[in-house]
């Protein structure tokens, strides 16, 4: 999938930097929320990618930070409509990266065609089944 990409590697780093700053501060929040835990999950697992993506925007291409994140979308389950405590780290892996693509402009149409190609998480008991 080929994919336009009007930031500069320094710009993305940049830029990624500034949505750390902001998971951190959501860390130190955590304690204030109805669910500490979650919440923290939730910040830990958008820290993870946004630092990820941010060591490879120092070593690679735009386009190639953006194929990585594109690839790591589709890689995530489908978990959307869950409880809302549930898959905590799933959903914040599923915010940085929507965060991402809006930082840099990607197109919607783009982000909708990989998500359509998302699976849906399976329950507990069907992986463990599965797994047997």
């Amino acid at each position: 999938m080929d994919v336009k990409v009007v930031l500069s590697s320094e710009e993305i780093v940049r830029g990624l930097k500034h949505y750390r700053r902001i998971a951190k501060q959501d860390l130190l929040l955590a304690n204030e929320t109805d669910n500490p835990e979650a919440f923290r999950r939730h910040a830990e697992a958008r820290r993870s990618v946004y630092a990820h993506l941010s060591e490879i925007a120092e070593v690679r291409s735009p386009a190639e930070v953006v194929q990585e994140a594109l690839q790591a979308y589709k890689d995530l389950p489908f978990v959307t409509g869950s409880e809302r405590d549930e898959h905590t780290e799933i959903k914040g892996q599923e915010n940085a990266l929507e965060n991402f693509f809006l930082m840099i402009g990607l197109e919607p149409k783009i982000r909708r065609e990989v998500r359509s190609q998302r699976k849906a998480q399976q329950p507990e008991m069907d992986a463990a089944a599965n797994e047997a």
